[in-house]
């Protein structure tokens, strides 16, 4: 792959040709991200006559399959022709010739994406008491698109897919297949097909005080379900700690009247709840995935440990949606939280717990107050790792052994019979017993990964 001063040249005769411009230069050329998904580079293109044109470049990684980005160039056009806000595409070849890598270049947009400034900037507030609105809207735009306009895109019942990687991450999660039980036995009837995004929610959606200006990264994009997207945008994890389920910006009413004021058929907030629940299931299993890549070596990085332990935040998401909110009520003969530390008999004081409190003071302070971007940020990871650690030395040998007497109970072995004896119906995860402790089971692990998590509220109904 050609190295910067390489790739500008190459740019420029790519924009040359796509602006029709021969003296074209390239300047501000800059890497915004990059990992095993694409590069992204920012860069301006200054015609012969001194006008600059802002742009973007997405870059495949070597080796990547190809076709992907000329499909993802193709929904572009598919989505700007029907009214859907996207960045005008200058240029895309799925050739690796011109710069050694598939790629497209399009239009640069100001606005903001980083979802916690998007919720909460002051100039932002009047953008976001529209946005539920708008983006129904243009969800109803997307979806009014024949999905054989775009040849290539795949078609997965989005159930089977998930239950597949979970099965194939062997790690089984009780709580998640009291989920997939009940996504089975309420499986709404099919709302049609279409082309559905496959990630719009905050974090992909550019927004100015305006509004919303561009909707990014159509990499997932499939044939689908419409109301999928919109139970995608409605999961707990996009909202970053605002109570506002659609996105952490508005209201369930707000984003299926702009979808209906957009000409999307209407859609039955049951259908809808059953999405929602779907979502934050598959985003349950995303982290794993995460997580897995790290434990599996092939990207390591605290970050993507610390996902792990977000697993939980979804179980109690999901129960949160599923049962009565009187079962969620706590258990007072679970330990709730750290008592003090001990030192050990045998390794003295301080206590292991003492020791790990230390560095997290330290990360949170002298490290985090001495960095910037990237290096503060996984400081602030790995101290909230360490205040796992600290509150499972602290609590999780009680809970262990009470874990252990409420699986006896059951009559079940281990956290892996549990999930079996769910899955094949042997035990019914709506009688109070079972639910009782799946619900037992997410607070004792929020307890220690996530304590603030329990005080959030529950989600509305839709």
């Amino acid at each position: 792959m050609p190295a910067s001063a390489d790739l500008e040249t190459s740019l420029a005769a790519v924009c040359a040709s796509a602006l029709r411009d021969e003296g074209v230069k390239v300047e501000a050329l800059e890497r915004l991200s990059g990992g095993a998904s694409r590069e992204t580079w920012s860069f301006d293109a200054r015609r012969s006559d001194g006008s600059v044109v802002p742009l973007i470049l997405r870059r495949d990684p070597p080796g990547a399959a190809r076709g992907g980005m000329g499909l993802e160039a193709r929904l572009i056009q598919a989505a700007a022709a029907v009214g859907v806000p996207v960045p005008h595409l200058y240029a895309s070849d799925d050739d690796q010739a011109s710069l050694g890598a598939a790629f497209m270049v399009v239009q640069r947009i100001e606005g903001e994406t980083i979802p916690r400034r998007v919720l909460r900037q002051p100039e932002l507030a009047e953008a976001r008491a529209g946005l539920a609105r708008q983006c129904g809207s243009v969800l109803a735009a997307l979806h009014s698109i024949p999905p054989d306009t775009v040849p290539g895109l795949a078609s997965e019942d989005q159930v089977a897919r998930y239950r597949q990687v979970l099965d194939a991450m062997d790690q089984p999660v009780p709580t998640f297949e009291a989920a997939f039980r009940w996504l089975e036995e309420n499986r709404p009837v099919s709302s049609g097909e279409a082309i559905v995004h496959g990630d719009f929610r905050n974090g992909n959606l550019l927004v100015g005080p305006d509004g919303l200006r561009a909707v990014l990264d159509w990499e997932l994009a499939h044939r689908g379900d419409p109301v999928e997207d919109l139970g995608w945008l409605c999961a707990k994890c996009w909202r970053f700690g605002v109570d506002l389920p659609v996105g952490g910006f508005g209201t369930y009413e707000d984003l299926l009247a702009g979808y209906s004021a957009g000409g999307g058929k209407p859609v039955d907030p049951a259908t809808l709840r059953w999405w929602e629940v779907l979502a934050n299931l598959k985003w349950g299993v995303m982290c794993m995935m995460q997580a897995a890549a790290h434990t599996s070596g092939a990207i390591r990085s605290v970050e993507l440990a610390a996902i792990g332990r977000r697993v939980c935040e979804v179980e109690w998401d999901l129960l949160q949606l599923l049962v009565d909110p009187a079962a969620l009520a706590p258990d007072d003969a679970w330990p709730a939280a750290p008592g003090p530390g001990r030192p050990d008999e045998l390794h003295g004081s301080p206590s292991a717990a003492v020791l790990v409190e230390a560095v997290r003071e330290f990360l949170e302070g002298d490290v985090m107050s001495a960095t910037s971007g990237r290096v503060r940020f996984h400081a602030r990871v790995a101290a909230n790792v360490l205040g796992m650690i600290e509150r499972e030395i602290a609590m999780g040998p009680e809970q262990a052994s009470l874990y252990r007497q409420r699986l006896d109970a059951a009559g079940v072995g281990s956290t892996g019979e549990l999930a079996a004896a769910i899955r094949s119906g042997r035990l019914d995860w709506k009688d109070p017993r079972v639910t009782r402790l799946l619900v037992d089971m997410a607070r004792a692990r929020l307890s220690v990964a996530n304590p603030r998590y329990l005080e959030a509220p529950a989600p509305p109904a839709s």
